[in-house]
């Protein structure tokens, strides 16, 4: 067998690859009709679960399906046809609907257990290529994702019938995100781990340091003692406050650079009469993105928290948001 390649050969392949898959997709928009819309119907008034199903490759596809539907609004989750026949079945119930996918819409597995769905009572979408199938005539609302042709040359491998697949999927996933109401909020309630869940969800009082960790010196203390503060304190600041601990200003490591030229005393210079007055601050309750914006915004390295009356409430610095993961 002689094996021919070349860095030519490999891109036009590509490029052939990228084509007849764009082309599955665009060709989806026919199929955007009134069985479409009864889908997305159907599967917004659900009152219990999604259940996608899905043999092979259908079945990485409707892994992803299920994912994508859970994290955007409509609780759904993946079983597999062939662990259903032997005892997962018992996990859809009646509130349940079931979304099938088959290219063929004749896969045996899916086909076993569809008249026992059916049986229970739960209705059936399916997801297939040829509108006549076994499966697309036992469904209550069928969508078909038929391609024009495989982007494997021998026909065979699924390639862009499963391209088609994945976007009609999104398609119906992000009409229900619509429909739902669903909010940048919502999703980051189901994603707190990632980087955008702590983005959306993550609060400056998640990350502020507080009571004795905070910087804070007297107005009448020298800038020695402030320098000291903000040694202690590791966060490149410190505030001035009252007994109250009404915030009055703030010293940073910025501004001790830029009096170094001013032979001041530090130790009988009085810290009010060099800290910055009317500095930056941030409320508790905002998102700690909305403080890197800020810090972004003004150019600054930190940020007192206080609240409505203008009393310290924490402080924060870059680095703090850095190991939250907000950066």
């Amino acid at each position: 067998m002689t094996i021919k390649s070349s860095t030519t050969t490999f891109r036009a392949l590509a490029e052939r690859v990228v084509d007849i898959e764009t082309a599955a997709i665009v060709g989806l928009k026919r199929y955007l009709d009134s069985q479409f819309e009864q889908a997305c119907e159907l599967l917004f008034q659900c009152q219990g679960r999604v259940i996608v199903i899905g043999m092979g490759k259908s079945g990485h596809i409707g892994g992803k399906i299920a994912a994508t539907l859970a994290s955007t609004g409509t609780p759904a989750f993946f079983v597999h046809p062939g662990e259903a026949s032997h005892g997962d079945l018992g996990m859809i119930t009646a509130q349940d609907i079931v979304l099938a996918i088959s290219n063929s819409g004749e896969t045996e597995e899916v086909l076993a257990i569809a008249p026992l769905i059916k049986r229970r009572g739960v209705k059936l979408v399916s997801l297939t290529g040829h509108p006549q199938s076994t499966l697309a005539q036992l469904s209550d609302v069928h969508v078909c994702i038929a391609v024009e042709q495989e982007a494997c040359p021998l026909g065979l491998a699924p390639t862009s019938s499963t391209t088609a697949t994945l976007v009609m999927g999104d398609a119906i996933a992000v009409a229900l995100l619509h429909a739902r109401g669903f909010t940048a909020d919502d999703f980051a309630m189901s994603h707190p781990g990632g980087s955008l869940g702590r983005r959306l969800l993550l609060r400056i009082s998640d990350v502020m340091h507080t009571g004795d960790r905070i910087p804070l010196v007297p107005p009448h203390a020298t800038l020695s003692e402030a320098l000291l503060e903000m040694s202690r304190k590791g966060l490149g600041m410190t505030g001035i406050a009252d007994g109250q601990r009404q915030l009055l200003g703030i010293f940073t490591d910025g501004d001790l650079r830029r009096i170094l030229d001013q032979r001041i005393d530090v130790h009988q210079t009085p810290i009010e009469q060099v800290m910055t007055h009317h500095p930056v601050t941030i409320e508790p309750e905002m998102l700690a993105a909305q403080g890197l914006k800020l810090m972004e915004d003004r150019k600054i390295n930190g940020l007192f928290v206080v609240d409505a009356e203008g009393i310290a409430q924490g402080a924060l610095n870059m680095h703090d948001l850095l190991k939250a993961g907000v950066l």
